[in-house]
């Protein structure tokens, strides 16, 4: 299970003996930079053979937890991974895309990689970032988008097309976004599938991983990169048909579509499909895809200008520090929590995906004042404000209220948001007590009060008069 490895790394030979089946964190990209990756090599790895490699990509720089979402798929379909230990977002895009091509550079010489089979893969951010590379690093043939449309269609070029897939949640915010990439790409002459899954913006489960895994080999196949193997073709066309079945039965015709119109596009050049095009019209035909088709049209219509009303009223609201009209966005979760509880199970989406997106815009806008050379505190305090009813358990930004508005002696704010804290369940009283700019509102009896009623005692004594 293990594998020696010798590195030449620019005249410096060095001497790695790597576990294969594991991920092992820490490797050198080289003697002259402080720089390191992880890597997994599938227990079926040989040094006698070449190897598709997928770069997968996190921007807080933690590539052992990065692979660890790759791993059974690779195993499984026979891939090697790595994941740069120095990307981040904090990083302008210059110097991650130099970290990258070191990376690169030096994976290609530990290992027998076949460069025509080389992709890169993320989540959210990450994945945002593993699109940007091919347009960068010519060897890149694909890309594994999870959570994120393609970062920048502008800079796409016909010259140097990739294949994209996109594995996404029907409750993701970027749900729609995926589904107008796929729309750009196509126009682009892109080769692109996106992958469907019932959930919000999180990771996919490894099966839908290793499915694009599977569709990228099956691409290799078609255009001759490696060679046919008709066993391996034909299970997995089984295994989406049974998807497919599985689907219409379930009552979902629309991600049976998508599914069709998928293995349609990947199994064309390696097999007879006249079926599956049967299959498909037959389902386009139904009573319930085309009454759940335009539905879907409906609702994204809809969630459309709700979107667009959120970002005008946010951006007007920032800049007026329009506390006022916290009320109205009261208003709007409560319409909001309504569609989620809605009997539609497209309606029920759209509501779970606004609210994600609202809270995702706010999270855009408290980055860029934080990014500010001066930092408006005023809009940081109407932002947080707005967090405390847009995500009410998230402790965060109660906290950070309390700190901003003690600094600037508004102690009654600071004493409601506290209370509106304790009420949502904040147990941590050390916390409270270390909090910054709060020295004065702690000694104070309305503080340790509050903190007496909901945890039980308070560090200061109340004395009664």
């Amino acid at each position: 299970m293990f594998f020696l490895c010798s590195a030449i790394f620019y005249g410096t030979a060095q001497q790695l003996t790597l576990k294969k089946g594991t991920i092992i964190d820490d490797i050198q990209v080289n003697d002259s930079i402080q720089e390191n990756f992880a890597l997994y090599l599938p227990t079926s790895f040989e040094a006698s053979k070449k190897w598709p490699v997928v770069f997968v990509f996190d921007v807080q720089g933690r590539g052992k937890q990065a692979l660890s979402m790759f791993r059974e798929a690779a195993e499984k379909q026979g891939y090697i991974l790595a994941a740069s230990n120095n990307v981040h977002d904090s990083l302008p895009l210059s110097k991650n895309i130099l970290i990258t091509s070191r990376m690169f550079t030096s994976v290609f010489s530990m290992f027998p990689i076949k460069k025509d089979r080389t992709y890169t893969a993320g989540f959210s951010g990450g994945a945002r970032l593993a699109s940007l590379i091919p347009t960068f690093i010519k060897e890149v043939q694909g890309v594994i988008s999870c959570g994120s449309p393609i970062a920048n269609i502008e800079v796409l070029s016909s010259k140097n097309r990739f294949h994209f897939l996109g594995i996404v949640g029907n409750e993701d915010y970027n749900y729609t976004s995926m589904l107008n990439s796929q729309r750009s790409l196509n126009k682009l002459k892109f080769p692109n599938h996106v992958l469907l899954f019932d959930g919000g913006h999180e990771w996919p489960r490894s099966t839908y991983i290793a499915k694009a895994f599977e569709i990228f080999t099956l691409a290799s196949m078609a255009k001759g990169k490696i060679a046919k193997e008709d066993a391996f073709i034909d299970d997995a066309y089984r295994s989406n048909l049974g998807r497919v079945s599985t689907l219409i039965a379930a009552n979902k015709p629309l991600m049976a579509n998508t599914l069709l119109s998928q293995m349609i596009a990947v199994y064309r050049p390696l097999k007879n499909v006249d079926s599956l095009k049967e299959s498909a019209k037959t389902l386009r035909r139904s009573m319930s895809f085309k009454k759940l088709n335009r539905g879907q049209k409906a609702f994204l219509f809809k969630e459309q200008l709700i979107k667009d009303d959120f970002v005008y009223y946010l951006e007007e609201d920032i800049l007026t520090y329009n506390y006022n009209n916290l009320g109205w966005w009261k208003y709007q979760m409560e319409e909001l929590a309504k569609y989620a509880k809605s009997t539609n199970v497209l309606e029920k989406q759209m509501g779970k995906r606004l609210k994600s997106y609202l809270n995702a815009v706010i999270a855009d806008n408290i980055d860029f004042i934080n990014a500010q050379k001066v930092i408006d505190g005023e809009a940081l305090n109407f932002l947080w404000m707005l967090r405390t009813i847009t995500d009410p358990k998230d402790h965060s930004s109660y906290l950070k209220i309390i700190s901003y508005n003690s600094n600037i002696e508004d102690y009654g704010t600071a004493l409601f948001y506290l209370e509106e804290l304790l009420k949502n369940g904040y147990t941590n009283k050390t916390g409270l007590y270390a909090l910054e700019h709060t020295a004065l509102l702690r000694i104070t009896p309305e503080f340790n009060v509050l903190v007496a009623k909901y945890l039980k005692d308070s560090r200061y004594e109340v004395i009664e008069e």
